[in-house]
């Protein structure tokens, strides 16, 4: 259920549209997300945005992502689900524990999360956490959600509550864990860490050079620690233009270009070892389903072969 580190694959980030401001309208997207699955797309990934901060300039999908995930999964056959990313100091570990292996039991291998620390520090105070602490309470939950996935009776001590054994959380996983990418470096977590306790890592897009240091420094920390290969993943914000031999134009954290450009991209980006890209249609100037269709026909056969 990895993504696989042999290949780049592309997913869709919810909202699938084009919007200015915050706020999505939040139209067609079962249809796109169903479209999406015909053209090809590995996975579709859903945001975490506990709380409308006017200092930020999105709320994601609006929705709950369980919810929101559940709701997509039901109307859609067997594309993958994914997380970009869950804010786990925020969120209770046996609620979460038992919300992820719910969808991974209800819809089987189909889910991998992205987990964060959060960078909107207003939600801190609202859920009565520190922020200065984001980083040592993101390692202490992933370790207690997965003890609550591999074990029967668990036991945990934190602060979010106490259990001592007596009582079980369920259900378990299929395979007794749930893909997990950290997002970045979780509030200051050194690389050391998150090679060796996550299954991948999702990374913010950078200029070349950069991106080459960072995925040098990834998979090298891998060798150093005898690790096995482990996805990279990165957001792709890209205008893709009617023409297919429109030349690159940089935007914010992507490119409005054309086609034959979006794949010697995506090799690019392959060949510095990115295995999954996921696609945010935020700046798309064509309408969003043109857009699809047209990766799903033009752009991921080739990238595939």
């Amino acid at each position: 259920m990895l993504i696989d580190t042999n290949k780049i694959s592309l997913g869709v980030l919810f909202p699938i549209e084009a919007y200015e401001g915050a706020f999505p309208k939040m139209e067609n997207q079962v249809k796109l997300a169903q479209q999406a699955e015909a053209c090809g797309f590995d996975t579709l990934w859903v945001r975490d945005v506990p709380l409308h901060d006017p200092n930020f300039r999105d709320v994601g999908q609006i929705y709950d992502p369980w919810i929101y995930l559940s709701h997509i999964a039901s109307l859609t056959q067997s594309i993958k689900l994914g997380t970009a990313s869950m804010v786990l100091p925020l969120r209770h570990p046996i609620l979460f524990a038992k919300a992820a292996a719910s969808i991974d039991v209800l819809f089987p291998n189909r889910l991998h999360l992205g987990v964060a620390s959060g960078d909107r520090a207003i939600e801190y105070p609202a859920f009565n956490k520190p922020y200065e602490f984001r980083n040592v309470h993101f390692m202490q939950q992933m370790e207690t959600i997965r003890e609550f996935w591999r074990t029967d009776f668990p036991r945990y001590d934190t602060d979010f509550g106490r259990l001592v054994g007596e009582a079980d959380v369920i259900p378990k996983p299929l395979k007794g864990n749930i893909p997990m990418y950290v997002t970045g470096h979780a509030g200051g977590i050194n690389i050391e860490w998150i090679a060796e306790h996550s299954d991948g890592w999702i990374y913010y897009p950078r200029e070349f050079s950069y991106t080459k240091n960072i995925l040098q420094n990834w998979y090298e920390t891998l060798d150093k620690l005898h690790l096995p290969q482990k996805p990279y993943i990165q957001p792709l914000y890209i205008d893709l233009l009617e023409n297919p031999d429109a030349e690159p134009q940089v935007l914010e954290l992507g490119f409005r270009l054309g086609r034959n450009y979006f794949i010697d991209l995506l090799l690019s980006l392959r060949d510095l070892g990115v295995n999954h890209g996921i696609f945010i249609a935020k700046f798309c100037s064509r309408p969003v389903d043109e857009v699809i269709d047209e990766i799903g026909r033009e752009v991921i056969p080739y990238i595939n072969d």
